[in-house]
């Protein structure tokens, strides 16, 4: 396990105000070239937001479309940065989580190379390490709640710690 990035109560101030500013890889264990999060965009009581452009050079890229695993993996991270995000404000470890299971999955269009995807993660339970959300992710909008609905599911994620 490595040491947690330790921030002062400035910084902490300044993350609150501007989660965007925190560097990405600071918040998920994923590194190149699997890294399928752009920005963590914020935080509020259970719900975050997250944003990612789908590139030609994505290992997830066929055919011009980001595939149906691209989108899962997206929405795992996205998860993933919202318990980075917890973790990065207590000067905790950020942990490493794996997907237990996908559920109520609907694909309605596969995002294209260029898109760029807000994807909306609620926190429906937590229950010890295990952490019931529920995802949205949407294409070509700054406002989550309007462009082209992608993807919706429910995801289980074992996170390695729980105290957050």
């Amino acid at each position: 396990m490595s040491t947690p990035n330790i921030i002062t109560s400035e910084q902490k101030k300044f993350y609150l105000e501007h989660p965007e500013e925190i560097p990405i890889l600071n918040l998920i264990p994923q590194r190149s070239p699997i890294v399928m999060v752009d920005y963590f965009c914020g935080l509020q009581d259970k719900t975050s937001k997250s944003s990612f452009t789908v590139r030609a050079d994505n290992i997830f890229v066929r055919n011009g479309c980001l595939s149906e695993m691209g989108l899962i993996e997206h929405i795992a991270q996205s998860a993933g940065a919202r318990i980075g995000y917890l973790c990065i404000l207590e000067n905790q470890e950020v942990p490493i989580g794996f997907i237990g299971s996908v559920n109520d999955v609907q694909i309605h269009r596969l995002p294209e190379i260029g898109d760029q995807l807000q994807t909306i993660v609620t926190l429906l339970h937590k229950i010890g390490p295990i952490w019931l959300i529920q995802a949205e992710t949407r294409a070509n909008s700054s406002d989550s709640h309007e462009g082209t609905l992608q993807m919706s599911c429910r995801m289980k994620i074992y996170c390695a710690l729980n105290e957050i």
